[in-house]
């Protein structure tokens, strides 16, 4: 079964940092696009941050130089969080998409997500 899962959320005070990872079973991620999203209570789902390719990193704009989105190995992605602010409160998701012309095994698929609480 291929599945994917978020792991290192919590509660931390404002100002302060997590590293979340995401681990892929059943398959490796290889090229595919590979986002971590959030989505607060009563809001919409938000891209955080995407790696493309062999490198190529995009990041929201709240999250611009606090954020860092990385590929630990062939099976693990991390987000590490610095600088953590009320706001970036949310259940996190890891999500894969194929993405021509990349190469990726699964069409796509989502985590179940990892709750991230930030207090003042």
């Amino acid at each position: 079964e291929v599945q994917l899962v978020e792991s290192g959320g919590g509660s931390v005070q404002a100002g302060g940092s997590l590293r979340l990872s995401c681990t892929a079973s059943g398959f490796a991620f290889g090229f595919c696009r590979r986002d971590w999203y959030r989505q607060a209570p009563g809001k919409e789902r938000e891209l955080v941050a995407r790696f493309i390719g062999g490198g190529t990193t995009i990041y929201g704009d709240s999250v611009k130089g606090r954020f860092t989105i990385s590929q630990d190995n062939a099976y693990t992605l991390s987000l590490l969080m610095n600088s953590l602010q009320t706001e970036d409160t949310a259940l996190y998701f890891c999500a894969v998409h194929r993405m021509s012309p990349y190469y990726c095994p699964i069409d796509q698929l989502w985590g179940q997500g990892t709750q991230v609480t930030v207090s003042s």
